[in-house]
């Protein structure tokens, strides 16, 4: 097979088909131009080559480039200038969403293809600030501060709480729920609110239950950033893309694809997961590949946990103790007034299987990437450069998600 992948490099370096005598004269295959054409009618043969006229060379098919990338031992690294550059750029971020924004264009810069980053999904988040702002006399604006940085906002409606036990509510949602997905603190406070003598803080709680199924659903506060698509456009045929202009603008699609592929390079040896054509499952993406990594790994969960360091960008969560005390010393600490001692003893066991649920998920959320990067670009892409830079930024955010946990 190395006459294929001298084709596929050489047609990724030209983009024009490629002939038995240009490979004998630049790669050392050690045979006849003779052979090497026979052996060019044999992969064409066997749908790793087509010959798009008659009297033309061989390009490659999607079958020959999805040999191709199977057949790369490893990413290659990028350079150490390369990867200072992208530190140096990067550095400079000033939030998350300045740091998306900035992957985006950079990444884009870098390959010359269009370029997609995902913010972390809340529903892959971990609680690291709950607050509650009183807005009127019956309106309280939630504030839920992730760990990857996102932040979500919802309106509760509430009567009869006064400022001290507003700020002693505070203090005990957020003793119980650091640490937890939006998903787990909202179990957690329905439990609770179980437990609670008094209605408008037992009320209090469920509303805020709702509020965080509410975020956990709300996948619209997934946004992606992209950059890269007129640059793209001006080095490519538009009659070959006008497909893919339209496939990006759908833009739920696009994010179903590449969040399932970021989640599949999660656990590849290379860190990034490659679709050609077809493989993507999208009319629009038919001449096209997308190389996507995931980011937002748990440091704690990962076996590799040194790659993930800004000083090596190419190369367990708070609230994890003993449930049970977490849960009745956070309980007696605040709304002191308003337990009932008998409803809070017939909730132990509930207690016992929520934390159980809880663990089970959070090792989950752990091992999976809370969002992705990405390069969608022409089949004809230069792989090995790509795939390369979408893993490097990538461990950079890695690395500035773990930094902020």
């Amino acid at each position: 097979m190395m006459v294929l992948r001298a084709v596929v490099e050489d047609y990724i370096r030209s983009q024009e088909p490629v002939g038995s005598a240009a490979l004998a004269k630049h790669h050392q295959l050690g045979v006849s131009s003779a052979t090497i054409r026979n052996d060019m009618s044999a992969l064409e043969e066997e749908g790793y080559l087509i010959q798009p006229h008659t009297s033309a060379g061989r390009i490659p098919t999607e079958k020959g480039y999805r040999y191709f990338v199977d057949g790369l031992a490893a990413v290659i690294p990028l350079s150490e200038p390369q990867r200072r550059a992208i530190r140096n750029f990067l550095s400079g971020s000033v939030s998350l969403q300045d740091t998306l924004q900035r992957s985006a264009r950079l990444l884009a810069s870098i390959t010359g293809q269009v370029a997609l980053v995902a913010a972390p999904a809340l529903s892959r988040a971990s609680v690291r600030r709950i607050e509650l702002v009183q807005v009127s006399m019956s309106m309280l604006l939630a504030v839920v501060i992730t760990d990857t940085g996102s932040v979500a906002q919802h309106m509760l409606q509430i009567s009869d709480v006064n400022a001290e036990e507003l700020s002693q509510s505070i203090a005990t949602i957020n003793k119980l729920c650091v640490g937890l997905s939006l998903r787990e603190a909202a179990r957690t406070l329905q439990t609770i609110s179980t437990t609670i003598a008094s209605a408008h803080i037992r009320n209090l709680l469920r509303s805020l239950v709702d509020a965080l199924e509410d975020m956990h659903i709300g996948e619209h506060t997934h946004d992606l950033y992209m950059a890269g698509a007129s640059q793209l456009a001006h080095r490519q045929t538009m009659s070959d893309f006008a497909s893919l202009f339209d496939a990006l603008e759908e833009q739920a699609v696009i994010m179903r694809l590449m969040t399932a592929m970021s989640e599949e390079a999660s656990d590849c040896a290379s860190g990034v997961s490659v679709a050609i054509g077809s493989e993507t499952h999208n009319p629009g993406l038919l001449h096209a590949s997308v190389v996507t990594s995931g980011y937002g790994y748990d440091p704690d969960a990962s076996t590799d946990s040194a790659d993930f360091t800004s000083s090596n960008v190419d190369s367990g969560n708070a609230g994890s103790g003993n449930a049970d005390a977490v849960y009745v010393d956070s309980v007696k600490a605040a709304f002191i007034n308003n337990i009932d001692n008998q409803p809070m003893n017939e909730s132990s066991s509930q207690a016992d299987v929520s934390t159980q649920e809880s663990n089970i998920d959070r090792t989950h959320r752990q091992n999976m990437p809370v969002a992705f990067i990405g390069s969608i670009g022409p089949q004809h892409m230069d792989y090995v450069a790509t795939m390369a830079a979408v893993k490097a930024v990538a461990r950079y955010l890695n690395a500035f998600i773990a930094q902020n946990r």
